[in-house]
């Protein structure tokens, strides 16, 4: 359950309560790119269980940051997607992806002794 806004003391630490962890950024960058079905996530998240994978998509909708549209077809067709408050940390993720490339690169230049 999401906090008081008065219970903050830091914004930082309001956006890391609503994205931090493990998956959830992640997630929430998967379904940048568009519309995702549950399977789609876990193809490309492997590392993450189904278990983990719903609760992190459940606790995301809850927050209002993902939507999940129920389609009345046998089997069953489930997907996420970016609500318009979600769509709202876009530059944040792409953010966050540019500083993790540059550290990626960094280190493998130090790694493979590459100036």
């Amino acid at each position: 359950m999401a906090k008081c806004i008065s219970e903050y003391y830091c914004p930082v630490e309001a956006t890391i309560d609503l994205i931090g962890g493990k998956y959830k950024a992640v997630i929430l960058w998967h379904l940048s790119s568009g519309t995702k079905r549950y399977s789609e996530l876990r193809r490309v998240m492997p590392k993450i269980t189904e278990k983990m994978l719903a609760a992190q998509l459940r606790a995301l909708e809850s927050d209002g940051l993902i939507t999940r549209t129920v389609y009345p077809v046998v089997p069953p067709k489930v997907e996420y997607d970016l609500s318009e408050f979600g769509m709202s940390i876009i530059p944040v993720l792409q953010a966050m992806c540019d500083w993790g490339n540059d550290y990626i690169e960094s280190k493998n230049k130090k790694t493979c002794g590459k100036p």
